[in-house]
Parts: structure tokens; C-alpha cells; sequence
């Protein structure tokens, strides 16, 4: 628990987003200190030109392209035993709150997840997530993703849930628990493509080899800047991205992953 919850409150000091917006805070309260008005200039106009810089060029998505491009989309084989769909595509607060299903920028995982639960039958199917925020532990994503299953038309029963898991890696152990995959079962893992490096590697740590499935692609192949309808999104892109790279190496240092940068 102390693990999650130290992670959970240094990114929320560390994510870029959070950085500029400090940077901007810390000029403004210096201002009002002549001694400190040079620093506090600094400060802001080191603020100003980040933002614009990421707002204005691809270096979001230069930082993203090659997580995104890790793991091209593998060919389904024609037996396929489960399929698993990792956690973090809904909004289970807003889920409460409204009392209608809520899913966030990664829908297009549940989306995937029920049409390759429609399209093999005969494959277990499980859902792994619990609650990924540090408060708030008894909002469990399961109740979100089996709404949105079932406006898709897949029966309450014909998917397994992992409630408990709070992170990637609990996604990947506790479901192993339940799913108890057998050797030489052939699995598809479904999940955003920025998102799969760090994926595959901790399920093969784990010894449960997957065929990876990406999805919720946010970036384009070349990288090209955001055009103006999209100028809201480089910096949660950059955000995500980050995040990644910082988990990619942290999981690796605790012996989460197989790998620093996993590939196929």
C-alpha cells in the first residue's frame, strides 16, 4: 500500500503538467519579493516557453511515437484460449455520480475487448481492474465495464473480473490468479498501445506469454504536429507518455518487467 500511494503522490508532483503549473504559481508568489522578481521571471518565462513548445510542436508525440509504435497489432491466430483487457478505461466516480456508464479517453479498449469476446466464443474473457486512484478505493471499475458490456451485448457471465488490482502489475498478477492460464495457451491482451511495452513485459516476468492487442492509438505514424481542432491534447499526451517511460524503467528496477524497453 505504501508503494502505491508514494507513487501515486510523486507523479503528481513530477507529471509535466503539474511542473509548468507549479513553475507558473512559484513566479507569481515570488514576484511579490523585489529581491526574488529575477528568479520569479525566470521561473515563469521557463513555464511559458515549455508549455508552448509542447502545445505548438510534436514533442508530445516524439515522446510517445515509439511506445505507441513498440508493438504492431499481431495476426489472431485461429485458436484463441482468453482474451484480457486491462483496467483504466472508465470512469467509475462519474459512473456514480450520473448513474449512466462512463468511459474515458481509452474507451476504444472495451470496445475491442467486446468485439474479440463476440468474434471467439469459445475463449475465456477477462476484465482485470479494481481502482486505480489513491482515495476512493471502494470505487471499483467492474461495475462500469459490465454496464458498457452489456449495452455491447455481452451477458454478464461470459466475462471474468479482477476487482482488486490498482496498478498494472496487480492487474497482470491478480488476474493470473483467476484466469490460471495453462501452458501453451494462446492469449490476446488488450490494452492502449502506449500503455504495451510495460504490459507485455510484466506478463512475461510473470510467465504468461500474450498476443498483444493494441489499441486507443493517440498519435500519427509520423508524428506530425497538432492541428488546431486538437491543441487540447499534446499535453495530456505528453503527460501519458512520460508516465510510461518513468514506469517502464521504475517497474524494471523493482523486477516487474522482463526488460527496460520490452519489444516483440
Amino acid at each position: 500500500m505504501l508503494s502505491f500511494a508514494l507513487s501515486k503522490l510523486l507523479w503528481g508532483l513530477v507529471n509535466p503538467g503539474n511542473l509548468m503549473v507549479l513553475l507558473l504559481l512559484a513566479g507569481l508568489v515570488l514576484r511579490r519579493r523585489d529581491r526574488w522578481r529575477r528568479l520569479a521571471d525566470r521561473l515563469t518565462a521557463v513555464a511559458a516557453v515549455a508549455l508552448a513548445l509542447v502545445m505548438l510542436t510534436p514533442l508530445a508525440a516524439l515522446v510517445a511515437l515509439p511506445l505507441e509504435s513498440r508493438f504492431p497489432r499481431a495476426e489472431e491466430p485461429e485458436r484463441v484460449d482468453g482474451i484480457i483487457m486491462l483496467g483504466g478505461a472508465v470512469n467509475p466516480t462519474i459512473t456514480a455520480d450520473r448513474g449512466d456508464p462512463s468511459l474515458n479517453d481509452a474507451a476504444e479498449r472495451v470496445l475491442a475487448f467486446a468485439d474479440l469476446v463476440r468474434r471467439h466464443p469459445q475463449a475465456r474473457a477477462l476484465s482485470t481492474g479494481g481502482s486505480g486512484v489513491l482515495l476512493r478505493q471502494g470505487m471499483k471499475e467492474d461495475q462500469t465495464v459490465r454496464a458498457v458490456l452489456a449495452q455491447a451485448g455481452i451477458p454478464d457471465g461470459r466475462v471474468l473480473y479482477e476487482t482488486e488490482s490498482r496498478n498494472t502489475w496487480e492487474n497482470a498478477l491478480f488476474g493470473q490468479a483467476i484466469a490460471a492460464p495453462k501452458p501453451g495457451e494462446r492469449w490476446i491482451l488488450v490494452t492502449s498501445a502506449l500503455h504495451m511495452p510495460r504490459s507485455v513485459g510484466i506478463f512475461r516476468q510473470l510467465g504468461w506469454p500474450v498476443i498483444p492487442h493494441p489499441v486507443d492509438y493517440r498519435t500519427r505514424s509520423d508524428a506530425s504536429p497538432p492541428v488546431p481542432a486538437e491543441l487540447d491534447r499534446p499535453l495530456a499526451l505528453l503527460d501519458d507518455a512520460v508516465r510510461e517511460w518513468i514506469g517502464l524503467l521504475s517497474y524494471h528496477l523493482m523486477g516487474r518487467t522482463d526488460r527496460l524497453f520490452p519489444g516483440p
